[in-house]
């Protein structure tokens, strides 16, 4: 069974561009690790402050894994956390049936 993550961010005013920036380089990086299946950033056309990420990952290790690596430290919590004004995660197990 996999997990799955849908997230949230919201952008502090005039924070887009350095969260869309961070959200550059991780999610390229994110999908290379071992236990991840997805990883898709989207940002909302009518509301350039929100931002959505959709992660799949093989099992709960992987999800731990994930905020564990260089790329997640630098530009997660590194840059585009401290950008933000809400952020909001719901996780969610596959239904392998």
């Amino acid at each position: 069974m996999a997990i799955v993550l849908s997230a949230t961010w919201i952008a502090k005013e005039g924070s887009e561009e350095t969260v869309r920036e961070a959200l550059e380089h991780l999610a390229p990086a994110s999908r290379t690790e071992e236990g991840n299946i997805y990883y898709q950033a989207y940002q909302d056309p009518a509301e350039p402050r929100v931002f959505r990420i959709f992660e799949v990952y093989k099992d709960d290790a992987a999800v731990k894994a994930h905020t564990e690596y260089e790329h997640f430290t630098q530009w997660a919590a590194g840059q585009a956390i401290p950008a933000l004004e809400e952020r909001k995660r719901d996780f969610y197990e596959t239904l392998d049936y």
